[in-house]
């Protein structure tokens, strides 16, 4: 259990900050995470982690010469916005481009491929290296879907060296792809693990039995069984990894291994399990080279722990030994060339001042609307938080509740901030959106942020808005969530409950219904559908690995979306 906190919707940045305080030699803190201490010299190629926090050391802990130059922290569990990518990447980058490298999970997916973009659009060449060795989430055959797990770190660190040694863009994206292609891991959970200010835990494993197949962000097993001694969970951890080998590992291979701790085993029990997964390896006819047990990626307090291994060959093996000084890992002498500190310390791009134009009185009060009906869904949703992370927690993360009221929060904030301007809607969604793609992150984040800007767009400035602005808004904004998560009808998203949303929304304004009641007959129909997709397995996302214990749950994200729309009915009702 997380017992030590001050504030939960807090707890990152206080994390960072006494991160940062505690090692000052090593790193920095930026918007959006921290990047190293010292600037390497001009024109080394930046390598950038990122993901949620609650896997220390993993991200932030492996900043430092030789391994990456920064690190994006998102939320607990959380991807970090994008937002926050570009604001490290800027701070990193030292003239030859960022090279951004994370587990494969939908959110980081969208937020990291947003910031490449922006990057692209600026001048700076930027490129997504995502990590896919848990072989447990998708079979071979669909390698492209596995989860990244422990072998983010592989991955991580020999692009890092790649780095330091001066490869090029081109051929640190080269040699960090090559790293995952030969990287697999399988993990298991005694227990689960307890977010800050939660009482219970994500999941729990009954007395006597462990998951098999678990994740990294609280995810719980993709099946159970018995819970085996030390020696017969080596047997199951080096047979099903070695089972995954690639196909041209040769009859006596050399790999690097990690038996990695998640947070509540102690190392003595580690090394129990590594006394005989090392003799299997070795009976087996692989030689392991630099291995590593420990806690290298955990997940908060879980009790568990996995075993990753890499193929390697002269390159991957010299680049796997390189020297580095982390805060968390340390090997070898450095003796990396690092700026003289004549350059300047980083400094945000400064924002560009967009002109104000002041709205007509119509859309002064359309604007107005949008804040109380932002005010209002930030305020049910923080009441609604823990249902909606308990509901996430059956075959997800545990984060959508948390990550919604964090959202929905700096939304309604940032549209007050705004209709003070005296703006109208189009410019306070547009803020809002923003503002909650930025501190919400995740796939969530993402999407709303996306959604809220596509709706705004549609909304007149200069008169009273009718029930077809508000349709073709709708419809806007699910063209914008689609694009964005590749989601369709009967995926388990919050699209099964914004698709029959905007039909009805679109059927109900052709019948002649005004703003308000359109849109409670729609958001009537939006919580039916959200209701609906507790008989649905999940395609995609965090679930889609225990798409079987998703079934019976509503999908969250349709849900929160449904309670949303309702509750901004209420509102429209009022007006």
């Amino acid at each position: 259990m997380t017992r030590l906190y001050d504030d939960p919707a807090t707890f990152t940045e206080d994390m960072v900050a006494g991160f940062v305080a505690a090692h000052p030699d090593h790193v920095r803190q930026v918007p959006g995470g921290v990047v190293r201490s010292r600037r390497p010299r001009r024109g080394k190629v930046a390598v950038v982690t990122g993901g949620g926090s609650g896997h220390y050391p993993a991200f932030c802990g492996v900043v430092g010469p030789g391994f990456a130059d920064g690190a994006v922290i998102g939320n607990i569990f959380t991807s970090p916005s994008a937002q926050d990518a570009y604001s490290v990447a800027r701070a990193a980058d030292n003239g030859a481009g960022v090279v951004f490298s994370f587990g494969n999970y939908q959110g980081d997916n969208m937020h990291f491929g947003l910031a490449v973009e922006r990057l692209e659009r600026e001048g700076v060449r930027a490129h997504n290296v995502v990590v896919t060795d848990d072989v447990a989430s998708a079979p071979r055959s669909e390698a492209s879907k596995r989860r990244g797990v422990v072998g983010d770190f592989v991955v991580f660190k020999v692009a890092s060296a790649a780095a330091e040694e001066g490869y090029d863009f081109d051929e640190v994206v080269r040699v960090a792809e090559h790293a995952n292609d030969r990287t697999r891991s399988l993990g298991v959970a005694f227990d689960g693990c307890t977010l800050p200010g939660q009482d219970e835990p994500l999941f729990e494993v009954p007395e006597g039995r462990m998951g098999l197949g678990l994740g990294i962000h609280g995810e719980p097993g993709v099946s159970e069984r018995d819970l085996p001694s030390a020696s017969e969970l080596a047997t199951i951890l080096v047979d099903g990894v070695l089972a995954e080998a690639p196909t041209d590992a040769g009859q006596r291979p050399r790999v690097t291994a990690i038996l990695n701790g998640l947070g509540a085993t102690k190392y003595e029990e580690l090394y129990v399990v590594w006394r005989t997964a090392s003799r299997l390896l070795a009976e087996a006819g692989v030689e392991v080279v630099a291995p590593e047990v420990g806690e290298l990626v955990t997940s908060l307090d879980m009790a568990g722990c996995s075993l990753t291994v890499t193929w390697l060959d002269p390159e991957l093996e010299r680049l796997w030994q390189a020297p580095a000084d982390s805060p968390a890992y340390r090997k070898g002498d450095v003796g990396i060339p690092v700026a003289d500190g004549s350059e300047p310390a980083y400094e945000p791009p400064a924002p560009v001042e967009q002109e104000v134009v002041e709205a007509p009185a119509e859309g002064k009060a359309t604007a107005a609307l949008v804040v109380r009906a932002l005010d209002v869904v930030a305020e049910r949703l923080r009441d609604a938080e823990d249902e909606l992370g308990r509901m996430d927690a059956i075959a997800g993360d545990g984060d959508h509740g948390r990550g919604m009221t964090k959202g929905s929060a700096a939304a309604a904030e940032a549209a007050t901030e705004e209709a003070a301007r005296g703006v109208g809607p189009a410019a306070v969604l547009l803020a809002a959106g923003d503002a909650w793609a930025s501190k919400a992150g995740g796939t969530s984040g993402a999407l709303w942020g996306a959604a809220l800007r596509s709706f705004g767009d549609l909304l007149p400035a200069d008169r009273a808005v009718t029930a077809d602005d508000v349709t073709s808004g709708a419809a806007a904004a699910l063209a914008s969530v689609q694009r964005l998560g590749r989601a369709e009808l009967g995926d388990k998203t919050l699209v099964d409950a914004l698709v029959p949303f905007v039909d009805a929304l679109r059927e109900a304004a052709g019948s002649g219904s005004g703003v308000a009641r359109a849109w409670q007959r729609a958001a009537e129909v939006a919580t039916e559908t959200a209701a609906g997709t507790a008989e649905l397995r999940p395609r995609t996302g965090r679930a889609r690995p225990l798409a079987e214990r998703s079934v019976g749950t509503p999908d969250p994200g349709a849900t929160s979306l449904a309670m949303a729309l309702t509750w901004i009915g209420g509102v429209l009702a009022e007006s």
